[in-house]
């Protein structure tokens, strides 16, 4: 079996800034990490590898420095690791990036299962899993929670979808995206982190992409959307009032706040 396992490098979230003027993440601004999902996702495909004896390939696009990602990624579970990197992709969308991640599939060969985290801490999105699923022309089950079997030839899986959970049967070759609950990642021993840090990884280029792509060019000129701003909003503050004597006026004042705000007045005795 054959387990392709989707990994993103991110920016620490809780120490990022933003660049207000631009209304861009400063990336630069933090140091980066697997996206938290995605870990999710490779402690998935590990427990199968362990159940079954898979083979898992970590794949990510990103800079040359995503090397540390995929090398941390083998030294929690994964056999190999394949970085996209080129400047052609950057600035690539959702769409984008899913083109160039099935692109890469099809060119590493047969596979069973992709996993992947079901968004990441820099878009919060969630399209990139399924996007690439519809491009490789394959099933795919989103916002996964549970595994619930798994066979030669298929996967069972428990889904959380607008608070109801749902059992789907996928026909491999598939696509899942996981949610947090499906596992707690384990961290990986010292001796997989030294051992990773000599692994070869494979490095794939748009010479060796972009020919067979399935959009017109790749990256920021083959993305349909754009990020225009980032505005963060302010902090929400609280203010109160109390009565003691006043309770007519509390009333009336009340029954106009709700008014205002379209919420169901009340009677005046109730």
């Amino acid at each position: 079996m054959k387990i392709i396992v989707l990994i993103k490098q991110v920016p620490e979230m809780e120490r990022v800034k933003f660049d207000n003027e631009r209304g861009v993440i400063d990336r630069n601004s933090a140091g980066v990490e697997i996206n938290p999902f995605d870990l999710n996702a490779l402690e998935a495909a590990v427990r199968i590898k362990e159940e079954t004896g898979a083979h898992i390939t970590a794949l990510s696009m990103g800079p040359p420095r995503a090397e540390g990602v995929l090398r941390e990624a083998i030294a929690r579970g994964a056999d190999e690791g394949i970085l996209i990197t080129d400047r052609q992709f950057g600035g690539s969308d959702t769409i984008a990036t899913s083109a160039t991640l099935s692109t890469a599939v099809r060119r590493s060969g047969n596979f069973d299962l992709i996993i992947a985290g079901e968004m990441t801490v820099d878009g919060d999105t969630a399209q990139v899993g399924p996007q690439t699923a519809e491009l490789l022309d394959i099933p795919h089950g989103a916002n996964v929670s549970e595994i619930l079997s798994l066979s030669k030839t298929s996967i069972t899986v428990a889904s959380n979808v607008w608070m109801g959970l749902y059992e789907k049967k996928l026909r491999f070759p598939a696509l899942i995206t996981v949610t947090k609950d499906i596992n707690t990642p384990r961290l990986p021993s010292f001796r997989r982190k030294m051992d990773s840090r000599t692994v070869e990884l494979t490095i794939l280029g748009a010479a060796e992409l972009v020919p067979d792509f399935p959009l017109d060019r790749p990256g920021l000129l083959g993305s349909p959307t754009r990020v225009k701003k980032i505005i963060i909003p302010e902090a929400a503050g609280r203010s109160g009032k109390m009565y003691r004597d006043e309770v007519d006026q509390a009333i009336e004042e009340i029954r106009n706040l709700c008014a205002a705000k379209h919420l169901p007045e009340g009677s005046k005795n109730g």
